[in-house]
């Protein structure tokens, strides 16, 4: 699972050929949560309330990014990292 971002001690990475909905996992310590790309919602697990605010924070501004990272997980192509949460 590449590690596609890190800041504020949060792990963002992307699995390759993952399952719907489009998503990502954060990590935090030994917290971990999936978002759905298009709606910042986690659908599974869980971090810290500010863990996940900044999470979403970084998301909103990476959203078609993200969801072009996601097209190429699926496809089995390289992907690249994205800035972090200044």
């Amino acid at each position: 699972m590449p590690e596609i971002c890190r800041f504020y001690g949060i792990v963002i990475r992307m699995f390759r050929g993952d399952h719907a909905p489009p998503h990502f996992h954060a990590s935090y310590g030994a917290d971990e949560a999936l978002l759905d790309i298009r709606t910042l919602g986690t659908f599974a697990g869980r971090l810290p309330p500010r863990a996940l605010s900044l999470v979403v924070e970084w998301a909103s501004q990476h959203r078609e990014e993200l969801l072009a990272l996601w097209e190429d997980a699926q496809e089995h192509r390289p992907m690249h990292r994205l800035a972090p949460l200044a």
